[in-house]
C-alpha cells in the first residue's frame, strides 16, 4: 500500500486517537471509517428525490413570502381564533 502524508488538526487528531483507544479500535480503521461515511452521505444527499411542498391554507397567496414576521402574525391570529372558538364552546 501506498503512504500518504495528511495534516490534521492536532485536536481532531487527539480526539479521534482517545476515541479509537476507548473502542479497541485502531485510528487508522477510525479515520477510514469516518471517511466511508462522508462519502456515502454526500451520495445519498444527492439521490434524494426533490418534494414539493403543497399548501392549502386559504391566506397563504401566491407571491407571499413567508417572513418569520408574516409565520408569527398567522400563528397569532390562530391562537386569537382558537381563544373565541373555545370561549363559544363554553358559552353554549
Amino acid at each position: 500500500m501506498r503512504r500518504t502524508t495528511v495534516r490534521i488538526d492536532e485536536v481532531l487528531l487527539n480526539e479521534a486517537k482517545a476515541y479509537a483507544a476507548k473502542n479497541g479500535r485502531s485510528l487508522n480503521s477510525v479515520m477510514e471509517d469516518a471517511l466511508r461515511q462522508l462519502l456515502n452521505r454526500s451520495t445519498e444527499v444527492a439521490e434524494r428525490p426533490r418534494v414539493e411542498l403543497v399548501t392549502t391554507d386559504a391566506r397563504l397567496k401566491p407571491g407571499i413570502e413567508l417572513t418569520p414576521e408574516f409565520i408569527y402574525a398567522l400563528m397569532e391570529q390562530e391562537d386569537i381564533e382558537t381563544v373565541y372558538r373555545v370561549q363559544a364552546d363554553a358559552a353554549q
